[in-house]
């Protein structure tokens, strides 16, 4: 059985640079798009190798509405059309939703990492600093369902508890 303190650790494991901490120049825009699928294109080419996307991805920032692959030495633009990671799995172990996104890489759905539901806009969580996940229809619905089958339909509102937060899923006309 995992045990939530594995998991745990395993998320705290993953390495991502400290981007943050970078602000070199602008070297200008790279043909380089995140497409809606969380899929990796360059010139138009889906990038295949998951270690060369991972790698992008540890080096990836967003400044204002604008997204870039940082180095401490140089900053290029890239198009994100719709967010940078997609949630395509989650697993709930003990009172805490453990999410997975596209790349393997794995989040709690927790107060660092809230979800946000403002329809019409897609549901989407905060990943990393400023960098936000979609969340998948499926995901979405395995929530909505968990949620009405331990009683979280309370006045009118769909909520999620996950690592002791509450999480609005939906406003409903039912009461």
């Amino acid at each position: 059985m995992i045990e939530l303190t594995d998991i745990y650790r395993h998320i705290n494991n993953q390495t991502v640079a400290p981007v943050e901490l970078w602000d070199p120049d602008f070297c200008g825009d790279i043909d380089l798009e995140i497409r809606r699928d969380g899929r990796w294109y360059y010139q138009g080419s889906l990038i295949a190798r998951e270690r060369m996307v991972k790698l992008f991805a540890s080096v990836l920032k967003k400044e204002d509405e604008r997204y870039f692959l940082v180095t401490p030495v140089e900053k290029v633009g890239i198009r994100v059309a719709a967010t940078p990671f997609v949630v395509v799995s989650a697993q709930l172990i003990g009172d805490t939703w453990i999410v997975t996104n596209n790349l393997g890489d794995q989040a709690c759905l927790d107060r660092d990492h809230p979800l946000k539901v403002d329809y019409p806009a897609e549901p989407e969580m905060l990943w990393r600093a400023n960098l936000s996940a979609r969340i998948s229809p499926s995901v979405m619905y395995q929530w909505q369902i968990h949620a009405l089958d331990h009683q979280g339909l309370r006045q009118g509102v769909l909520w999620l508890d996950s690592a002791g937060t509450e999480f609005t899923l939906d406003r409903s006309e039912l009461t």
